[in-house]
Protein backbone atom coordinates (compact mmCIF):
# COMPACT_ATOMS: atom_id res chain seq x y z
CA UNK A 1 0.00 0.00 0.00
CA UNK A 2 1.20 3.49 -0.76
CA UNK A 3 0.10 5.02 2.56
CA UNK A 4 -3.04 6.63 1.10
CA UNK A 5 -6.12 5.95 3.23
CA UNK A 6 -8.44 4.25 0.76
CA UNK A 7 -11.48 3.51 2.94
CA UNK A 8 -13.58 6.03 1.02
CA UNK A 9 -12.67 4.39 -2.29
CA UNK A 10 -14.35 1.09 -1.37
CA UNK A 11 -17.92 2.34 -2.05
CA UNK A 12 -16.76 3.62 -5.46
CA UNK A 13 -15.31 0.20 -6.25
CA UNK A 14 -18.59 -1.41 -5.17
CA UNK A 15 -20.52 0.90 -7.51
CA UNK A 16 -18.15 -0.03 -10.34
CA UNK A 17 -18.83 -3.73 -9.72
CA UNK A 18 -22.58 -3.03 -9.57
CA UNK A 19 -22.35 -1.15 -12.88
CA UNK A 20 -20.72 -4.19 -14.50
CA UNK A 21 -23.46 -6.40 -13.06
CA UNK A 22 -26.13 -4.14 -14.60
CA UNK A 23 -24.24 -4.27 -17.91
CA UNK A 24 -24.37 -8.08 -17.79
CA UNK A 25 -28.08 -7.89 -16.92
CA UNK A 26 -28.63 -5.60 -19.92
CA UNK A 27 -26.71 -7.88 -22.26
CA UNK A 28 -28.62 -10.95 -21.09
CA UNK A 29 -31.92 -9.16 -21.69
CA UNK A 30 -30.88 -8.05 -25.15
CA UNK A 31 -29.69 -11.51 -26.12
CA UNK A 32 -33.01 -12.94 -24.89
CA UNK A 33 -34.92 -10.35 -26.96
CA UNK A 34 -32.92 -11.25 -30.05
CA UNK A 35 -33.54 -14.96 -29.44
CA UNK A 36 -37.30 -14.53 -28.84
CA UNK A 37 -37.66 -12.30 -31.91
CA UNK A 38 -35.40 -14.57 -34.01
CA UNK A 39 -33.00 -11.74 -34.80
CA UNK A 40 -29.64 -12.81 -36.20
CA UNK A 41 -26.96 -10.37 -35.08
CA UNK A 42 -24.93 -11.26 -38.17
CA UNK A 43 -27.72 -9.96 -40.39
CA UNK A 44 -28.10 -6.60 -38.72
CA UNK A 45 -26.93 -3.62 -40.80
CA UNK A 46 -23.57 -2.00 -40.19
CA UNK A 47 -23.70 0.60 -37.47
CA UNK A 48 -26.80 -0.96 -35.88
CA UNK A 49 -27.69 0.51 -32.48
CA UNK A 50 -30.19 -0.73 -29.93
CA UNK A 51 -32.28 2.38 -30.54
CA UNK A 52 -32.69 1.21 -34.18
CA UNK A 53 -34.34 -2.05 -33.09
CA UNK A 54 -37.85 -0.75 -32.51
CA UNK A 55 -40.09 -3.37 -30.90
CA UNK A 56 -37.33 -5.99 -30.91
CA UNK A 57 -35.63 -4.24 -28.00
CA UNK A 58 -38.41 -2.68 -26.01
CA UNK A 59 -40.36 -3.25 -22.86
CA UNK A 60 -39.14 -4.82 -19.63
CA UNK A 61 -36.05 -6.39 -21.13
CA UNK A 62 -34.71 -2.93 -21.98
CA UNK A 63 -35.15 -1.50 -18.49
CA UNK A 64 -31.64 -2.62 -17.49
CA UNK A 65 -30.26 -0.86 -20.59
CA UNK A 66 -31.92 2.37 -19.52
CA UNK A 67 -30.52 1.91 -16.03
CA UNK A 68 -27.05 1.15 -17.38
CA UNK A 69 -27.15 4.49 -19.22
CA UNK A 70 -28.10 6.18 -15.94
CA UNK A 71 -25.08 4.56 -14.28
CA UNK A 72 -22.94 6.19 -16.98
CA UNK A 73 -24.39 9.62 -16.22
CA UNK A 74 -24.65 10.88 -12.63
CA UNK A 75 -21.96 8.61 -11.14
CA UNK A 76 -19.44 10.37 -13.38
CA UNK A 77 -19.67 13.15 -10.79
CA UNK A 78 -19.51 10.70 -7.88
CA UNK A 79 -16.20 9.07 -8.85
CA UNK A 80 -14.11 12.26 -8.96
CA UNK A 81 -15.72 13.44 -5.71
CA UNK A 82 -14.56 10.28 -4.00
CA UNK A 83 -11.07 10.59 -5.47
CA UNK A 84 -10.86 14.24 -4.41
CA UNK A 85 -11.95 13.30 -0.89
CA UNK A 86 -9.35 10.53 -0.79
CA UNK A 87 -6.67 13.01 -1.82
CA UNK A 88 -7.85 16.02 0.17
CA UNK A 89 -8.83 14.22 3.35
CA UNK A 90 -12.18 13.03 4.57
CA UNK A 91 -14.09 12.28 7.72
CA UNK A 92 -16.29 9.39 8.81
CA UNK A 93 -19.32 11.45 7.72
CA UNK A 94 -18.03 11.46 4.14
CA UNK A 95 -17.67 7.68 4.14
CA UNK A 96 -21.24 7.31 5.40
CA UNK A 97 -22.61 9.65 2.72
CA UNK A 98 -20.59 7.79 0.09
CA UNK A 99 -22.13 4.47 1.15
CA UNK A 100 -25.58 6.08 1.24
CA UNK A 101 -25.11 7.26 -2.34
CA UNK A 102 -24.04 3.79 -3.48
CA UNK A 103 -26.95 2.12 -1.65
CA UNK A 104 -29.38 4.55 -3.27
CA UNK A 105 -27.90 3.90 -6.75
CA UNK A 106 -28.25 0.14 -6.23
CA UNK A 107 -31.82 0.57 -4.95
CA UNK A 108 -32.57 2.81 -7.94
CA UNK A 109 -31.19 0.16 -10.30
CA UNK A 110 -33.17 -2.65 -8.72
CA UNK A 111 -36.36 -0.59 -8.76
CA UNK A 112 -35.89 0.54 -12.36
CA UNK A 113 -34.93 -2.93 -13.60
CA UNK A 114 -37.67 -4.85 -11.77
CA UNK A 115 -40.65 -2.54 -11.07
CA UNK A 116 -39.97 0.77 -12.83
CA UNK A 117 -42.72 3.01 -11.52
CA UNK A 118 -41.70 6.64 -11.69
CA UNK A 119 -42.65 8.02 -8.24
CA UNK A 120 -40.36 5.63 -6.34
CA UNK A 121 -37.65 5.79 -8.99
CA UNK A 122 -37.71 9.61 -8.88
CA UNK A 123 -37.59 9.62 -5.07
CA UNK A 124 -34.54 7.33 -5.09
CA UNK A 125 -32.90 9.52 -7.73
CA UNK A 126 -33.57 12.69 -5.74
CA UNK A 127 -32.26 11.19 -2.51
CA UNK A 128 -29.11 10.05 -4.32
CA UNK A 129 -28.75 13.48 -5.89
CA UNK A 130 -28.85 15.11 -2.45
CA UNK A 131 -26.15 12.73 -1.21
CA UNK A 132 -24.05 13.51 -4.29
CA UNK A 133 -24.52 17.25 -3.80
CA UNK A 134 -23.27 16.87 -0.21
CA UNK A 135 -20.26 14.85 -1.42
CA UNK A 136 -19.48 17.48 -4.05
CA UNK A 137 -19.43 20.29 -1.48
CA UNK A 138 -17.41 18.13 0.94
CA UNK A 139 -14.85 17.38 -1.79
CA UNK A 140 -14.42 21.10 -2.49
CA UNK A 141 -14.09 21.88 1.21
CA UNK A 142 -11.53 19.09 1.66
CA UNK A 143 -9.34 20.68 -0.98
CA UNK A 144 -9.62 24.32 0.06
CA UNK A 145 -9.33 23.90 3.83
Amino acid sequence: MNGLDTQILVPAAVLLVWTMAVMAWMMAGRMASFRVNKVSMGRLPRGFRASDAGDTLSGRREWPAHNYMHLMEQPTVFYPCVILLALGGYEAFDVVVTWVYVALRVAHSLWQNLVNTLPVRAALFMAGSIALFILTIRALLALIS
